[in-house]
């Protein structure tokens, strides 16, 4: 026994012996980013230390393994995890062998605050969803009346608060304006409510807008941090985010019950019935004045819970207005004031369609707008606002790049790598060039979505592709029309904020010159 004790420890030391020169030699190694396994908390460190640049060495990683690495977490905390940003194994978790990766129950604990949405469920309820919403938004009533909104909201709201920061010479925060009018126009499609945010002598936030904003900074560390550190927070320390996202909770269900009460009948089971009232708007109203996305929603889902109606309500309005759409169109400004021959050639291109008589530049015009549609593509390319996708597999798989994927298997899709690597758009690939989106004929080159992935691919493709498209040029045609965006520090170096959407840390200010 006391031999065998005297072997034990030597195994112990020549262990620990080993581990400090695979440090050493890691910390002297130039040729390798890769990081060490080490025993009991796995490769924590490196990614603790590494945490305030996750994106930017998530990608070192890719590029250093060949597009796809297994990250080990502390052993007892299953934080083991796959990441890739290899095309053929995107297409093949997103598209190819869908019905192995659905979201799981991890991420529906994660985004617990979203319920039955339909950004949070799989299988029947992902189905009825999608069913359902699919048919409202593809009408011609929908798009007119976003249409309608988007238009009202930039001459009502937006020109105001710039034409009043232009005259008096101040900064403005461009990312801050981008949330509120995309969190107004978001509101006002969906839930038939402008709670106008986006106006010149704003009080603060909005407890609706401030609310989703601490939900989604809360969700983020919920992807890092293990289950049982997050639930502790939570239940028993009740501090820091955890908190927040349960004030956020409270408040969230607060205003869209509210709405919902207004708008509908319950019996004292908590399912609704539609109000005789609203018959006029829905699938067949022919009157495009007349339709409302709400009641639509009311009548498709009659029968429903309050709370089901609530966790749809809140999915929809998060994805049009909860910080993807505003992050996407504040980093393609950022990237224009870092490339002023790209601005000029946008605002050339909106002078030879717009309509002189109007500041706002309109949607049918918007189709005109090649070169702008093709920076915004660039823009998503390089900054893509949800940076990556959490996935869970069912069984056992193997991976296109030959990596085996057990059962319960965490796996990352990294979209903000994909956008970054030599091998699917070249060696010019990190600079800002949207003339890779126009084809020779002159019209947009549309990438395989796979090398693209930035609004999903396969049967979670978003729904709100074409309604970004939409808000984002026309607001952007309608800035760069009417101002010039000068940033007050326009050679500091891009700081990422520590949320789940892909911001700029400290906003992006500027001081706005009207244009002649």
């Amino acid at each position: 026994m006391r031999i065998f004790k005297e072997c034990y420890d030597d195994v112990i030391v020549v262990a620990m012996l080993c581990s400090t020169l695979c440090w050493v030699w890691k910390k002297r190694s130039r040729r390798s980013v890769l990081p060490t396994n080490w025993p009991v908390v796995g490769m924590l460190p490196a990614l603790l230390q590494n945490a305030g640049r996750i994106h930017h060495y998530a990608t070192e990683l890719l590029r250093e393994s060949g597009g796809t690495i297994e990250i080990k977490g502390l052993w007892f905390a299953n934080m083991d995890m796959l990441v890739t940003c290899d095309p053929a194994n995107v297409n093949h978790i997103l598209c190819r062998n869908f019905e192995n990766y659905p979201k799981g129950p991890g991420f529906r604990k994660i985004f617990h605050v979203l319920g039955d949405g339909m950004i949070n469920v799989d299988s029947e309820l992902w189905e009825l969803h999608r069913k359902t919403t699919t048919p409202l938004m593809n009408q011609a009533n929908f798009r007119t009346s976003l249409e309608r909104n988007v238009s009202q909201k930039i001459e009502n709201g937006l020109f105001p608060v710039l034409d009043h920061y232009a005259q008096q010479g101040t900064h403005i925060d461009l990312q801050e304006i981008f949330h509120r009018i995309l969190f107004d126009i978001s509101c006002q499609q969906f839930m038939d409510k402008d709670p106008g945010t986006l106006c010149v002598d704003p009080t603060g936030d909005h407890p609706f807008l401030k609310a989703i904003r601490d939900a989604v900074n809360a969700i983020l560390y919920r992807h890092i941090l293990p289950e049982w550190c997050w639930k502790l927070q939570k239940w028993v320390v009740g501090i820091d985010r955890e908190k927040k996202l349960s004030e956020a909770w409270d408040t969230i269900d607060n205003f869209i019950y509210t709405i919902l009460s207004e708008n509908q009948e319950h019996d004292k089971t908590g399912f609704i019935s539609y109000r005789p009232s609203d018959s006029i708007y829905g699938f067949s109203s022919s009157d495009e004045s007349n339709f409302s996305m709400l009641a639509s929603l009311l009548k498709a889902y009659k029968g429903k819970s309050k709370r089901f109606l609530r966790d749809t309500l809140v999915s929809l309005t998060i994805a049009g207005g909860g910080g993807t759409s505003s992050a996407a169109i504040t980093w393609l400004f950022w990237l224009l004031a870092k490339n002023p021959r790209v601005e000029a050639k946008i605002l050339d291109e909106i002078n030879m369609n717009h309509a002189k008589q109007n500041r706002v530049f309109k949607v049918e015009q918007c189709q005109n707008l090649v070169y702008l549609h093709a920076a915004l593509c660039e823009s998503l390319r390089l900054f893509p606002p949800v940076p990556m996708n959490h996935k869970l597999s069912l069984e056992k798989d193997v991976l296109p790049s030959g990596h085996k994927v057990n059962p319960n298997t965490r796996i990352i899709t990294s979209f903000y790598s994909i956008g970054r690597m030599e091998a699917i758009w070249g060696k010019d690939c990190m600079e800002f060039k949207p003339e890779r989106w126009i084809s020779d004929t002159g019209g947009i080159k549309h990438a395989s979505s796979y090398n693209f992935p930035i609004f999903n691919l396969g049967p979670r493709t978003c729904l709100g592709k074409e309604m970004f498209f939409l808000v984002a040029k026309t607001v952007a045609a309608s800035i760069i029309l009417n101002y010039h965006c000068q940033p007050l520090e326009p050679h500091s170096p891009v700081q990422y904020s520590d949320t789940l959407v892909l911001e700029l840390k400290h906003g992006f200010k500027v001081k706005l010159n009207k244009r002649t």
